[in-house]
């Protein structure tokens, strides 16, 4: 796979990433109600995310509310959030510098070197929102996993379980920690050598013919 190639297939993977980290961290499902035991399944359905928690209706209908107070919320969600923003913030400005360093474009290509640079900049940018997107989703799932074989939660089916954002934030950070990894390929040591190659002067024969 060619260098132009190779940073198209990691910014659209990264790209792709960062929509799914968008979409996880809006997604209500972070974790719904669990149905283990023997007791009767109830008709309402409960999910919580980051910024709502939803009751769905077995007729279909679903009622969400907005949680009330940032101060009022327990720690773990206050930091997956501020670790799912940071993670989006990251990643945009990541889109942003991609572009600019990716040679598929036409912004700076007199400056290879310093082009490959900032392609590998937007690289790091997109490996670091994938970190922050893997840390805030594997924090709730351990938070989720706790709760959830805690004795002192009774009964068995006021448990919650993983939700289907949880995963999606996973494939979310991976996406974006490869792709990431692809645009950090560009190495511009490579392309600097191969410039001063390229610039050599070629010997002049003319005395040959004196």
């Amino acid at each position: 796979m060619g260098g132009g190639a190779r940073e198209l297939a990691g910014y659209l993977a990264a790209l792709a990433g960062w929509v799914a980290a968008l979409a996880a961290a809006v997604l209500p499902q972070w974790r719904q109600s669990s149905y283990a035991g023997d007791a009767i399944i109830t008709a309402v359905g409960l999910h919580e995310g980051l910024w709502m928690s939803c009751a769905a209706q077995s007729t279909g209908q679903v009622q969400c509310r907005l949680h009330d107070s940032l101060l009022s919320l327990e720690v773990h969600i206050q930091t997956c959030r501020a670790l799912m923003v940071i993670s989006l913030l990251l990643g945009f400005f990541g889109i942003i510098v991609s572009v600019v360093g990716m040679k598929c474009t036409k912004v700076g290509e007199e400056d290879p070197v310093t082009k490959s640079r900032i392609a590998v900049a937007g690289g790091v940018l997109f490996v670091l929102s994938g970190l922050c997107t893997l840390a805030a989703v594997s924090l709730y799932a351990t938070q989720v996993t706790y709760e959830f074989f805690r004795e002192s939660t009774i009964p068995i089916n006021a448990r919650y379980e993983f939700g289907s954002a949880l995963f999606l934030g996973w494939g979310a950070a991976s996406l974006s920690m490869l792709g990431g990894s692809l645009l950090c390929c560009s190495c511009p040591a490579k392309e600097r050598r191969g410039q001063q190659y390229h610039r050599q002067p070629q010997p002049s024969t003319a005395r040959e013919y004196v």
